[in-house]
């Protein structure tokens, strides 16, 4: 397993994340437990949650089968560096029900206690805003993850789709505020992939310079980038959902059918190409995949001994070419 520091901090990771929104939904108990195993076998560390997966009358059931998972012992609490997310609507009855959402003191004081006790852990090492949340000042953000810190609650917080202008704001106000424990946001987790290239707009620089690492979802962009075309093809499985509605535009079919053929010629499969070209993009600390099997975790793993030539990295940049920097990509 290869480790990167976590943007500016201190902090050890794996240059893969497990992501877990399918345990439970997709995944049941036993094999979300039996995915975890083998993650940790093979030495990765981060693993990526929200209090809101599982969604719907089940939300909240992903986090407490991680909890479950640790209270097995083996020192998998101590081996895992934790991240999980606050900012959906968590009322019992689904419905919009005040302060049980968003970035409010209250709600973030509220969302902590409840995915400590489902996570059974006493800590979260990262803690991130699901969403930027346009109505709570930072100031009042900062203050509640101050507490958090000072009580031991959380070691580090991060922020996950939000634009470049707020990661700057939220840091700048940081770092005004003095006094504080926290030392503003060091992760974003952001949607970015070789057929989503917009985050290296604004998103990507503003990490960097604020010291973020980059924590890319969706790197497959729903099974687009996985090899759909060739499983089509082979009988195997037809695509679904996003990925359907895609490939019915006639030019992401030939887009999606050139980046299939381009890794054929030179015998890599998709969905690990599509893993290693973000492993070779400046600021990324590890993109989150998200196995419901043990095959599926395997495969991921060996993007991380994928060396991709040059010849395959100017092939990709062809047939996904992205938007440039800003203000290049729109201005000049």
């Amino acid at each position: 397993m290869k480790y990167t520091q976590l943007g500016r901090t201190g902090l050890k990771v794996s240059r893969l994340v497990l992501g877990t929104m399918n345990f439970g939904p997709q995944t049941d108990e036993a094999d979300s437990h039996t995915i975890m195993d083998a993650a940790l076998d093979a030495g990765l560390n981060f693993f990526d949650t929200a209090n809101v997966y599982g969604w719907g009358e089940n939300k909240g059931r992903t986090e407490s089968i991680i909890g479950s998972w640790f209270a097995k012992g083996g020192e998998r609490r101590d081996k895992v560096v934790l991240a999980t997310k606050v900012y959906g609507n968590m009322s019992a009855d689904d419905k919009p029900w005040p302060n049980h959402d968003r970035l409010s003191a209250l709600n973030i004081r509220r969302a902590v206690e409840a995915s400590l006790k489902r996570l059974n852990t006493d800590y979260i090492d990262l803690y991130q805003f699901h969403h930027i949340d346009r109505r709570t000042p930072f100031e009042e953000i900062w203050q509640a993850v101050d507490v958090l810190v000072q009580q031991g609650k959380i070691l580090y917080a991060g922020s996950s789709n939000f634009p470049g202008f707020k990661i700057a704001q939220a840091n700048e106000v940081a770092s005004r505020r003095g006094g504080g424990t926290t030392i503003g946001l060091v992760s974003e987790q952001c949607l970015y992939n070789l057929a989503e290239r917009r985050a290296e707009m604004e998103v990507i620089p503003a990490a960097r310079d604020y010291g973020l690492g980059v924590i890319p979802w969706s790197p497959l962009h729903g099974g687009l980038l996985g090899g759909v075309l060739k499983k089509e093809n082979e009988g195997k499985r037809r695509a679904s959902g996003r990925s359907a509605d895609a490939l019915a535009n006639t030019a992401v079919r030939e887009q999606v059918q050139a980046y299939e053929d381009l890794l054929d010629k030179h015998g890599i499969e998709p969905g690990e190409a599509a893993l290693a070209w973000l492993l070779t993009r400046p600021g990324v600390t590890g993109p989150i995949v998200g196995p419901r099997t043990v095959e599926q975790l395997e495969s991921a793993l060996r993007a991380l001994e994928l060396e991709l030539s040059e010849e395959v990295l100017t092939g990709l940049d062809e047939i996904f070419p992205g938007p440039g920097p800003s203000p290049e990509a729109f201005a000049w």
